[in-house]
């Protein structure tokens, strides 16, 4: 990690425009410490600390950044400078970075590169940004399965600098069809006059180039892969996706759907917002649809004005009622909606899941509904409104487990994204639930009451 006495130093080496000495220090720091000391100093110093990188050091740290915190020190430097920058990162990572860029300075900084490298960019940039060829690298080696182990060996030596991993060695016949994958150590392992179609595994994990990138990083998961292959329909092979990008696409959707479960647009980190408008746009629409939501529980709680006007007690347990109902809800969505993004929920098994969690809700429901019940005697000494509030809330809170399951794998039956729909969705429910049964038990029982 950083040494902080460092960070002040290159603080005070920076105000002091000190430049040899700051190569010197930077010479020895790794890219992910200078990383985090670019976040450390000022803005207007940063674009001047890292002008004073070579171009090597200057893109592993780049590297280090999330492509969006890139641009502004790509700006800051020239573009022959860029164009080296972008020379030794690998594909995907070149990718990303253009992706973020305006279209006119993109064309303009492309066509300066080698032409090979023109090319490859220009059509993977069409590629979505969240498919599989949209995160892949090209900087991978390939065998042809026809060559030996020795001739193998000389390939891995030749390219095996240039590649982002060489771990996994793809196998292809003359028309790049992908055929088969071995391991380093297989290769290195194997004798040396054996062909590579002998010794490679011909049953290979590989994924389309339009495969959405969460499937892509939950196949990787699923196989404890480094490295994914990407193919066209024809089982050409594309690219890799290596596990440092899918540990990236994880994070970035597990990120989003918080953002989504809190109702916020997942567009753009809220964090990273520059305008009031621009928070406001993300967290309104969702605001209003609680809203209404909340407006629909008033009016249920308006129809029964006449209950609450003859026991005025009633009304002091609607609050924990509504918010604990919510909070059972919320628990079961959560799990609910990271099973569905996990693959862990799936048509075998989705009723066990489902009665299984109704079954803990209405556990859950019961141990919260007896001490709620105890409360409401000792605090109203009344028999009657004890059993009605413990009552519904064991029943409430069953209901809304069930709900918080159920509504998740509905929407995700229908594809729409359950993590953005199912909040404010089920908020509306369980709280109108909670509310129809709360005043059906009371009008009940102590209707009861009254008659005796």
């Amino acid at each position: 990690m950083k040494n902080e006495k460092e960070i002040v130093l290159l603080k005070q080496l920076i105000l002091a425009r000190k430049t040899d000495e700051i190569k010197d220090i930077l010479s020895r720091l790794h890219p992910a410490d200078i990383a985090e000391i670019l976040e450390e100093i000022k803005d207007e110093n940063k674009k001047v600390f890292f002008k004073l990188l070579d171009s090597e050091k200057a893109t592993e740290v780049l590297e280090e950044l999330e492509p969006e915190d890139r641009i502004p020190y790509i700006e800051a430097v020239p573009e022959a400078q860029v164009v080296k920058i972008l020379e030794n990162m690998s594909v995907d990572e070149i990718i990303d970075l253009l992706q973020e860029m305006p279209d006119e300075k993109v064309e303009k900084v492309i066509a300066k590169l080698p032409e090979e490298y023109y090319q490859e960019l220009k059509s993977l940039i069409k590629l979505a940004e969240d498919s599989a060829g949209g995160i892949m690298t090209t900087d991978y080696v390939y065998l042809f399965h026809d060559i030996t182990v020795a001739e193998a060996i000389e390939v891995v030596r030749k390219f095996g600098r240039e590649a982002e991993t060489i771990y996994y060695l793809y196998v292809v016949d003359q028309e790049k069809h992908l055929t088969g994958v071995l391991s380093l150590r297989e290769l290195i392992a194997a004798p040396r006059h054996k062909k590579i179609g002998e010794i490679m595994h011909k049953k290979v994990v590989s994924v389309q180039v339009d495969e959405d990138q969460e499937e892509v990083a939950k196949l990787i998961s699923k196989y404890s892969l480094l490295a994914l292959p990407v193919v066209d329909r024809e089982n050409h092979l594309l690219g890799i996706v290596t596990v440092d990008d899918a540990l990236d696409i994880l994070e970035e959707e597990t990120t989003e759907d918080i953002h989504k479960l809190a109702g916020i647009s997942p567009e753009e980190d809220i964090l990273l917002t520059t305008t009031i408008w621009g928070a406001v746009k993300k967290r309104l629409p969702w605001l209003v649809v609680c809203l209404l939501g909340d407006l629909l529980s008033g009016a249920v709680i308006d129809g029964y004005s006449r209950v609450l006007e003859s026991v005025v007690a009633v009304a002091f347990f609607i609050p924990v009622l509504m918010a604990t109902g919510g909070n059972a809800g919320t628990q079961s969505l959560a799990l609910s909606v990271r099973g569905l993004a996990t693959g862990e929920i799936n048509r075998k098994n989705v009723i066990k899941f489902l009665s299984g969690e109704t079954m803990a809700g209405m556990l859950v429901g019961l141990s919260c509904g007896v001490i709620l019940a105890l409360i409401a005697a000792v605090w109203q000494k009344d028999f009657y409104l004890s059993f009605v509030v413990g009552s519904s809330m064991g029943i409430a809170l069953m209901i809304s487990a069930f709900v918080g399951v159920l509504i998740p794998m509905v929407f995700n039956w229908m594809n729409v994204d359950p993590a953005v729909a199912s909040g404010p969705f089920i908020t509306t429910i369980i709280d109108v639930t909670a509310l129809l049964i709360y005043f059906a038990l009371t009008m009940k029982f102590l209707g009861l009451r009254t008659a005796v």
